[in-house]
């Protein structure tokens, strides 16, 4: 484990350190942003699942990385595998369960970021749809009318280049692919991701979705804090190619 950088966390300084582990031939590595003995807080690096995967069980996942270096870890919530970006897991069971009920009250905030293919017209806008998860072989979330659940993401837009935007998302609540489901509803899916209707494209090899921050009250001390990731190289590189 290697120091790589200082952060400033409210009145705290953070020690961020990468963790890069080797498996099967493939580098993972991490920014392991805080740690304690109740909370272990990284930035998540894309093609990695959270959980084992059912049709690949064998393939490595966070969980199982995260255990053989730092015992027991609970998990709380979970980006998709294609997704970066900013995680906490509890280290133990009663951080699970302070945590858990924050997520459960929607007390949690989390911002992501995203790339979206095209250009919205509007500045801001909110998306609310009912939504029915793990539809077909491909296991989409889709909006229906009836008999599917309430979501809710409002979307900024950061900035427009040529062919493409760079929009802030802040989920109120927290549905299996929401975000992408959400701006592909809007017309405008997110660069890359194809299974929501985007485009084939060159410039990046997923979709191009980022989990940038996280807020929440600290399950020891009741301290609300927040933490940021600042996004990968793939997606900074897009964002330059297209101009943002």
């Amino acid at each position: 484990m290697s120091r790589v950088a200082v952060i400033e966390n409210n009145n705290h300084s953070l020690e961020v350190f990468s963790f890069i582990r080797v498996i099967c031939g493939l580098i993972y590595s991490m920014e392991i942003l805080y740690q304690d003995e109740h909370i272990i807080v990284l930035n998540k690096p894309a093609d990695l699942p959270v959980l084992p995967e059912g049709w690949q069980p064998d393939a490595p996942y966070l969980r199982q990385m995260l255990e053989e270096k730092y015992g027991q870890i609970w998990v709380v919530h979970r980006l998709d595998k294609v997704t970066s970006g900013v995680m906490v897991f509890p280290r133990t069971a009663e951080a699970h369960r302070v945590l858990n009920r924050q997520f459960e009250k929607h007390e949690v905030e989390k911002v992501y970021q995203a790339i979206a293919e095209g250009l919205p017209p509007w500045d801001e806008r909110t998306a609310r749809h009912m939504l029915k998860t793990n539809v077909g072989r491909r296991h989409r979330t889709v909006v229906v009318n009836k008999r599917g659940k309430n979501s809710e993401t409002h979307f900024k837009v950061l900035n427009r280049g040529s062919a493409g935007a760079l929009v802030e998302a802040h989920p109120k609540t927290g549905r299996t692919h929401q975000i992408r489901v959400h701006l592909s509803a809007l017309g405008f899916p997110i660069l890359g991701d194809t299974l929501y209707g985007a485009s084939e494209t060159d410039l990046i090899a997923r979709p191009a979705l980022h989990s940038y921050s996280i807020a929440f009250s600290h399950p020891n001390s009741g301290e609300h804090i927040n933490f940021h990731a600042n996004p990968p190289n793939d997606f900074l590189q897009t964002l330059k190619r297209l101009g943002l």
